[in-house]
């Protein structure tokens, strides 16, 4: 349960962030720098209880790498969407009550294209900064996820909204930055990128260079119970 409930917290933090930072005076242009710092200190904080994936194409990803248990992966998933709609509704029902939502208008080919590169780009950085044998016991991989994060969202936030996420998709709906009816992108591309990306590292990590993390509780390999 303590694996669930880190999932829940982190994903909370991460979309409240995103609703205060993007409805009303909020942060502006630089709202993509408190994401991503957000992202980053959630995944040092929760990282050696749940992974810290906090996105369940996240989760997917890691669970094609062989990093998380085919059992916790539902349960993930519950937590994360619960985290993220439970923010979104704290955002538009508390501290952003009653402020106006700047609604993005994504078209569907750039919205895919966006999505779909930046999600790979994040799960690509999940599994190589926290499970390649090349970087394992290294102390910046909640940076190297977090500056990803913020890279995409300052790349490709105007075309998609950059969420990278299907979670935080949720989060975004719910919150009125982007509608219902463009839910499906981010289904789409978010969890195709992340099979895809899952793929490619497989394929260019042998074997032997994809051992677990010389920790007790490596980042994105999730403890057993």
């Amino acid at each position: 349960m303590n694996k669930y409930i880190a999932e829940f917290i982190g994903t909370f933090f991460l979309v409240l962030t995103i609703g205060c930072t993007g409805i009303g005076a909020g942060a502006g242009v630089i709202a993509p720098l408190a994401i991503g710092a957000a992202l980053m200190v959630m995944v040092f904080a929760g990282g050696h209880i749940s992974g810290a994936h906090y996105n369940p194409a996240v989760t997917v990803g890691v669970l094609i790498r062989g990093k998380v248990n085919a059992g916790d992966v539902a349960p993930y998933m519950v937590a994360q969407l619960a985290g993220a709609a439970i923010a979104a509704i704290v955002v538009t029902k508390f501290l952003r009550a009653g402020v106006a939502v700047p609604p993005i208008t994504p078209h569907v080919g750039p919205a895919l294209l966006a999505e779909y590169l930046f999600t790979f780009a994040l799960v690509y950085v999940v599994l190589n900064a926290a499970t390649a044998e090349g970087t394992s016991g290294n102390s910046f991989y909640g940076l190297a996820i977090g500056m990803t994060v913020m890279t995409g969202a300052f790349a490709v936030g105007d075309i998609s909204g950059g969420a990278f996420n299907p979670a935080v998709a949720l989060g975004i709906c719910i919150l009125g930055i982007s509608s219902w009816g463009k839910i499906w992108i981010y289904l789409l591309a978010n969890f195709a990128a992340a099979v895809f990306a899952a793929v490619i590292f497989q394929l260019i990590n042998p074997p032997m260079q994809t051992t677990p993390i010389a920790t007790d509780e490596p980042p994105y390999e999730t403890p057993r119970v």
